[in-house]
């Protein structure tokens, strides 16, 4: 997931690598799409079906937006080559992510100029969904992928991919995992066991202790047991550790943020951040994320998914460990990730960007992210060659690297995935709002969360139900 998108993920804006096939600069894939309005507008401006005519000679044009990380682009050109190959009639220009992508995607899908197919995740691709501006996938999935293949991928993050009406507005990319990575040597050092299957927060939190110190002796801790993104679905997944919610799981216009289970679950992380001072705060470790604090050596611990693995086995220069994330006091969860590809509902070419997206939830493609950057697939099928893939790589660093434990909550049915409001976007900017004050600069209780929920559902009453996510599709 990516399950953040932020500095500290894989969707978060980097470098893009110079590409020499048709890749697409931001002003030539603008350039191109207001063509295509022009074309499209001299017919009738009707963008939601697909175009009548196009010259025999002549393949049709797709604009393709995904990561602008340095590896992604080269890797995700390479394979554009052999769909090309199968599929001569379609041209695939590829085009990185805008670095500003939350705020410019709305734009872009308002206007008529957004890309027909696109990656989406965390709280950002739902909203736009609930802004109609996502093709519903149910007729091509009905029509082309078979139950084996969507049986394949975890059910909760499938079901995610669908508003509460029903209709899908993505399909899984790859399956990233939360889990609780850990520094051998520093508990080697402490003389502490290393985390287990078994353990809870009671352990959790013991351990963090054992391991906070100051290692260099000048009165200030330089060593933290662990660290937390303060982001929407790590928060998350704690509470419903704890048996709670932040929305309620049938009416996606109630808020649960304040509730007992919920509230507990937030001030068991508010207390070790600013009342034991055992995991670190962003500032503590100077606004690095959270996986380059652990690789560099200032946490014993790091609450962080499979996305993660290769930028840490590359940069630590200790043995790493991984362990399934602690049980809360009501269950155990982990957190799967909603990065997923989607179609834009204006594309004049519907059957076309089918054809692209079903290349790109191809075991194939799927393959190709594990092997350029060890992205965790998305099909429970692909996780042995994974973890092969992996191993062959960092045979040393890997050697007592539990890497099936990323897929134990996809295989076990105990994934949860983010948790949706009808109206996302105005409930995401007060939620966040309040987390900073209460965990990044420790300067409110989490009894704000009450005016937090007051706030959102201020606009309860014109929010529609449809708007919710996560249908239960299976069942």
């Amino acid at each position: 997931m990516n399950p953040k998108h932020t500095a500290d993920s894989p969707t978060a804006p980097g470098r893009a690598a110079a590409t020499a096939l048709p890749a697409l600069s931001r002003r030539g894939f603008l350039r191109l799409a207001a063509g295509a309005i022009a074309l499209a507008c001299a017919g009738g401006c009707r963008f939601g079906a697909p175009s009548a005519s196009r010259q025999a000679d002549k393949p049709i044009q797709l604009v393709y937006q995904d990561w602008r990380t340095d590896w992604f682009p080269p890797m995700a050109q390479q394979m554009l080559n052999e769909f090309h190959a199968r599929q001569p009639d379609i041209r695939v220009f590829y085009t990185p992510d805008p670095e500003d992508l939350e705020e410019q995607m709305p734009r872009d899908m308002a206007a008529g100029t957004a890309p027909d197919v696109f990656a989406g995740c965390c709280g950002f691709f739902p909203i736009w969904a609930q802004k109609g501006y996502c093709l519903d996938l149910r007729p091509y999935v009905e029509a082309h992928l078979d139950p084996a293949t969507i049986t394949d991928w975890d059910k909760a993050q499938y079901e995610w991919f669908f508003r509460r009406d029903g209709l899908q507005f993505g399909l899984p990319k790859y399956h990233g995992a939360l889990a609780l990575y850990y520094n051998l040597d520093l508990f080697d050092q402490a003389g502490v066991a290393y985390p287990t299957a078994d353990w809870d927060h009671d352990d959790y939190l013991e351990a963090m202790k054992r391991l906070t110190r100051d290692a260099d002796g000048d009165g200030r801790t330089d060593q933290w047991g662990s660290m937390i993104d303060i982001s929407w679905d790590r928060i998350q997944m704690h509470v419903n550790g704890w048996g709670g919610h932040l929305v309620d799981p049938l009416r996606p216009t109630v808020c649960l943020m304040d509730r007992p289970e919920a509230m507990a679950a937030m001030e068991w992380i508010r207390a070790r951040m600013w009342d034991d001072k055992v995991m670190a705060t962003s500032r503590d470790v100077e606004i690095v994320p959270t996986r380059q604090a652990f690789a560099e050596g200032r946490l014993a611990m790091v609450e962080d998914g499979s996305w993660s693995l290769k930028e840490i086995l590359s940069k630590a220069q200790f043995r790493v460990g991984v362990a399934p994330f602690p049980a809360g006091p009501a269950r155990r969860v982990t957190l799967a990730s909603t990065d997923g590809f989607g179609i834009y509902a204006n594309t004049r070419h519907r059957e076309a960007a089918w054809a692209l997206l079903e290349f790109l939830i191809s075991p194939e493609y799927g393959r190709a992210m594990a092997r350029a950057n060890f992205l965790q697939p998305a099909r429970a099928s692909l996780i042995a060659e994974w973890a092969e893939m992996i191993r062959a790589e960092f045979p040393e660093q890997s050697r007592n690297l539990d890497l099936p434990v990323f897929a134990d909550g996809h295989l076990k049915g105990y994934s949860v995935t983010a948790e949706v409001f009808a109206d996302m976007a105005r409930a995401k900017q007060v939620t966040d709002a309040a987390w900073r004050r209460i965990f990044e600069l420790g300067e409110d209780p989490v009894d704000l969360m009450a005016n937090v929920c007051s706030e959102i559902e201020k606009g309860r009453a014109s929010s529609q139900e449809g708007g919710g996510f996560g249908r239960k599709v299976f069942e």
